[in-house]
């Protein structure tokens, strides 16, 4: 059985409350209690939970049988709101109760529009997993869904659902759902535009060189990685994404499709650049630039494993540079691999390392993200290749105490994902970690995750609920892939939306976590 640890301190969830505010406000909540809902699926109960005189009204969800669901209808939302935030708060009389044992809920939401039917605004909410308290009359409340955008005039009908067919839900007796709480949130910041010409902009890398950012980007035909008319480009900013240099070509090989696939900095403070370039075979070209402008060839490394990327460069004491790979084909053979790349003498020649092989692909970590935490200690967070509404779904967290020798993988509490590609900045100051993925489909966020690293370091079920700091288009393919840089207290995400043929690549600024001045 998984040991959780009983809580996160009140000192930690208050610093949270306090600095991982994202662009949306808050206007004042609404709630519905138990006798406000009403069954929507199988038989769940409505019963009164006692405890000597006192007496609340709760919805019985069976911790055995699937498919119970209870639901309700929202009004009244405010005129100038963009989305909501739902809660939920549940408890239990039973004695069984343990934060070794974990149960999942997860909410569907929809809007009854005029003019159109009430299914096309209908979003099924991620299953979310939390740990039990460890007495019994302890009440938990729930993060199901941190941003669904609505229309404000329209009713907001919500269902409430337990999953304890889920292999997460490990509480075999049943909970008590008290009280949902739906926070209205206002609509969020509208991001900039780096390109927007026409074609597929796409898969951005975004580097702060000093003050002036750095976004490279490519643009083809479509959602594709091999075509010859694909090439690498890239703009530069002084003003925070405000206005962009004129594009320059980075890399546009002949006969090859050149897609940036990661970035970092050398030991001098120029930018690296990891360029995928695939036609008849695949090559991994590593670049450089002090300018952002002119980006020289570095290498070309002959690796013995055929990564499908490398992604972003960091730097490790006693290691230089260091750069995670993953390989596969996606498909559900156990073929699939990931690892490192080191490099001594900042980048011209490099190791390659394999960590994993043969992993089928519900344990494969793609397109990770890493940060150098000191003392030796690593921390990644990878990419899941599975879709479907379970928590299987859920996002890698790798990490290493000994500079890389060796690694553990865990799967997170990280559920609302669809092919999202992580992206951390550890602030220098605060010591926060920020996690920033873009959810693809009908959510179509750019959502946030902020931390003290030593709450998830050994204990990757644990990381916070999401808040949701941008918005794209709803497409599961045409918007994502967020990547991220720092200036000051200011952080800069970079990511692309669209619909096929034509999506653009787009900046958002936000305010650091703790203090950080936007």
């Amino acid at each position: 059985m998984r040991k959780h640890p009983l809580t996160l301190r009140l000192s930690f969830l208050a610093l949270l409350a306090s600095t991982a505010t994202g662009f949306a406000a808050e206007f004042a909540p609404l709630f519905l209690s138990a006798n406000q809902l009403s069954i929507a699926t199988g038989k769940p109960s409505l019963v009164m939970m006692s405890s000597g005189s006192t007496h609340i009204p709760v919805w019985s969800m069976s911790g055995g049988t699937d498919g119970q669901s209870v639901s309700g209808v929202v009004t009244g939302l405010p005129k100038d709101c963009g989305g909501v935030r739902v809660e939920i708060t549940v408890t239990t009389t039973d004695a069984e109760t343990s934060p070794a044992l974990e149960d999942v809920y997860r909410v569907h939401l929809s809007q009854m529009v005029e003019g159109a039917p009430f299914t096309e605004r209908h979003l099924q909410g991620d299953p979310i997993r939390t740990a039990l308290p460890a007495a019994p009359l302890h009440s938990r409340t729930i993060v199901l869904e941190s941003y669904y955008q609505v229309v404000p005039d329209a009713p907001l009908t919500l269902r409430i659902q337990r999953e304890p067919a889920d292999p997460a839900d490990t509480f075999t007796r049943p909970t008590g759902l008290a009280v949902v709480k739906v926070t209205p949130l206002s609509a969020l910041a509208e991001p900039r535009i780096v390109q927007d010409v026409p074609g597929y902009n796409s898969w951005p890398m975004l580097q702060a060189l000093g003050d002036k950012l750095v976004c490279v980007y490519t643009r083809g035909s479509g959602h594709t990685i091999g075509e010859d008319a694909r090439a690498t480009y890239a703009r530069t900013s002084t003003d925070g994404g405000k206005t962009w240099t004129a594009e320059t070509v980075v890399a546009n090989s002949p006969g090859y499709g050149d897609v940036p696939v990661g970035k970092g900095l050398d030991s001098t403070g120029a930018m690296l650049l990891w360029v995928r370039r695939v036609g008849k075979d695949w090559h991994q070209d590593l670049y450089r630039t002090t300018d952002g402008v002119k980006f020289t060839l570095v290498t070309t490394p002959e690796l013995a494993v055929r990564p499908v990327q490398i992604t972003d460069v960091f730097s490790v004491p006693n290691v230089g540079l260091m750069s995670l790979w993953f390989a596969g084909n996606y498909g559900t053979e156990a073929t699939n691999s990931w690892g490192m790349v080191t490099s001594k003498d900042d980048g011209k020649t490099w190791t390659q390392t394999p960590v994993e092989s043969d992993l089928p692909k519900d344990q494969w970590p793609t397109e990770p993200a890493a940060v150098y935490l000191g003392d030796g200690k690593i921390l990644c967070i990878a990419r899941t290749e599975m879709g479907g509404p379970g928590t299987v779904r859920s996002q890698f967290q790798i990490t290493s105490t000994d500079y890389g020798k060796t690694w553990t993988r865990k799967q997170t509490n990280i559920t609302d994902v669809a092919a999202s590609t992580p992206s951390l900045i550890l602030d220098a100051k605060t010591g926060l970690l920020s996690l920033y993925y873009y959810q693809r489909g009908r959510a179509g966020l750019l959502r946030r995750r902020v931390v003290e690293p030593k709450h998830v370091f050994e204990h990757p079920l644990l990381w916070p609920a999401s808040e949701a700091v941008a918005a794209g288009s709803q497409i599961a393919y045409d918007a994502g892939n967020v990547n991220a840089t720092v200036i000051g207290g200011t952080h800069y995400l970079s990511f692309y939306s669209g619909k096929a043929p034509n999506t653009a690549v787009l900046v958002s600024e936000l305010k650091a976590p703790g203090g950080g001045k936007k």
